[in-house]
């Protein structure tokens, strides 16, 4: 598990110091605890760190913790996050569970109960993370073509996998038609009838979802990627990138 910046908010220093040392006490290196005393201190830590989890009391002056997630949720932060109050009232566990509030903790609480909850929360943002992941480099239409293999008939589910085998090559209809003794021209109907994607398109999905793989999980250059996934020019692969992607590959890494 990759280190996870968590943040303490809590407008009662003492409590909120405690929590703290619990946590860095428990995590070690795992982990990186920041804090603050008031929701508009953690919301400008949020526009300067990336937020794993959340430890929030719900009552606070100025701006109370679930006003804090109302805030963030319209903002478009995201972390998983636990609630801490004195207080058990119906209607705040309600909007908390609302607003997707992993835990609810009651003070007073143990510190095992503190770190068990953060262990169970940590282990969502996770699960939560890499389906982010997924959803950011899945494409639709290659999902369905994959989903519909079984029903293609045999010339196209061998072409697509001679794709698959040579994506990295300057791979092109007529060779791929010849692949599997077809024609060319009615190779091209064929495949777009199987995959309601024309040859060219497919392979422009292809190659940029292998692109997308690699810019998340990867540490090679634009240039290295455009190479790999079989661009010879890396201004060609950044033109397509953009025009499907609506941003620069090198944008798209930063995406969180």
């Amino acid at each position: 598990m990759n280190t996870k910046t968590i943040l303490i908010v809590d407008d009662e220093k003492q409590a909120r110091q405690g929590l703290k040392r619990t946590l860095e006490g428990w995590g070690k290196e795992k982990n990186y605890v920041l804090s603050a005393g008031s929701g508009k201190e953690a919301l400008a830590l949020f526009e300067t760190n990336k937020i794993h989890l959340l430890i929030t009391d719900i009552r606070m002056p100025e701006i109370s913790g679930i006003d804090l997630l109302k805030v963030l949720k319209k903002k478009n932060y995201n972390p998983i996050v636990i609630i801490i109050s004195s207080y058990s009232e119906f209607e705040y566990a309600q909007e908390a569970i609302r607003l997707g509030v992993t835990n609810y903790l009651l003070k007073p609480f143990t510190k095992q109960k503190l770190i068990e909850a953060v262990q169970e929360a940590l282990i969502a943002e996770e699960k939560q993370n890499k389906t982010g992941i997924l959803e950011k480099v899945a494409n639709e239409q290659l999902i369905k073509v994959e989903s519909g293999k079984s029903n293609m008939r045999d010339p196209i589910k061998n072409a697509l996998l001679y794709i698959d085998a040579n994506i990295k090559k300057q791979i092109n209809l007529s060779e791929t038609a010849s692949h599997v003794h077809l024609n060319s021209s009615y190779f091209s109907v064929l495949f777009k009838e199987q995959t309601n994607m024309t040859f060219s398109e497919y392979i422009t999905r292809k190659r940029l979802q292998a692109a997308k793989n690699l810019l998340i999980h990867s540490d090679l250059t634009v240039e290295e990627i455009s190479h790999e996934i079989g661009y010879q020019t890396p201004k060609y692969f950044i033109k397509l990138f953009k025009e499907h992607e609506a941003i620069t590959p090198s944008k798209y890494r930063k995406l969180e």
